[in-house]
This record gives structure tokens, C-alpha cells and sequence, in this order.
């Protein structure tokens, strides 16, 4: 059930410590931090005041790509990550960008399908872990 909910920019300091928790626990901090940090848009989702879910957009000319994707697993399945996405995906849109897309790990094909986006080319491994480009075109 969702609680009390607030989506809001926030530092790329603030994303680190949730990154690495669901997403790479057994590697450093470090791991989790990307160099182009600092030209990004950050936004975290709260639930009852409490930091439960992260995103980071990167905005390139007319396309932009979101990293670093992660929800707390006590809260995934939810529809958390879905209203974060969407408030990505809506706030590229009025940044005029073309397509918005990111490197999906292939076990979560089916969260960006539920979102409009689609397959892009072939799976590939990074890190010991499968992936696959997703691609969402904005037509005006």
C-alpha cells in the first residue's frame, strides 16, 4: 500500500548509500558513484519522509539516459519505482528531449515494458550481470 509520498531533486551524495545497497552491496561506495554525478538530475522518492527509491537523468542535447535506477527491496512491487520513472520520463519530456533511455538489467524487462519502453539491440554482460538497452521516443 503506498504511504505518504513526495518525489523531489536531490544531491548525487544522497543516491549513493541506496545504490549500493540494493544494487551492488558487496562493493564499496565508490563503486556506486558515476563520474558525470555532478552534470545530473537526481530525484528521490520519500515514503513517509523516508528516502526508498532513486534515479539519476543525464541530459544530452535532445536525448537523455537515467542511471542508477533502484527501489529498497522492502518497497519493490509497490508502484513506487513505476511513479518515480514517470516522474522522470514527464520531466524529460518538458526538457524537449527526443528519447530517454538506460541500460536495463534483463530481469527487469518487464517494469520498463509497463512504462512504454521497448528493447533496443542485444543483451550484453557487465559486471556479471546481463543487460539490455530500453528506449522511450517522445513524439510531438
Amino acid at each position: 500500500m503506498l504511504g505518504s509520498i513526495e518525489i523531489r531533486k536531490i544531491s548525487a551524495a544522497q543516491t549513493w548509500p541506496l545504490r549500493q545497497q540494493v544494487m551492488w552491496p558487496e562493493k564499496p561506495l565508490t563503486f556506486v558513484q558515476l563520474p558525470d554525478d555532478k552534470a545530473g538530475f537526481h530525484f528521490g522518492l520519500f515514503v513517509n519522509q523516508e528516502l526508498v527509491s532513486v534515479i539519476s537523468l543525464f541530459i544530452e542535447v535532445n536525448h537523455a539516459q537515467f542511471r542508477k535506477f533502484c527501489t529498497l527491496v522492502p518497497f519493490q512491487g509497490q508502484g513506487y519505482g513505476q511513479k518515480l520513472l514517470q516522474h522522470v520520463l514527464d520531466f524529460a519530456f518538458t526538457h524537449q528531449v527526443s528519447s530517454i533511455w538506460c541500460h536495463a538489467r534483463t530481469s527487469a524487462c518487464a517494469f520498463y515494458l509497463k512504462a512504454g519502453m521497448q528493447v533496443q539491440g542485444e543483451k550484453f554482460i557487465r559486471s556479471g550481470i546481463a543487460y539490455v538497452r530500453m528506449e522511450k521516443h517522445f513524439y510531438k
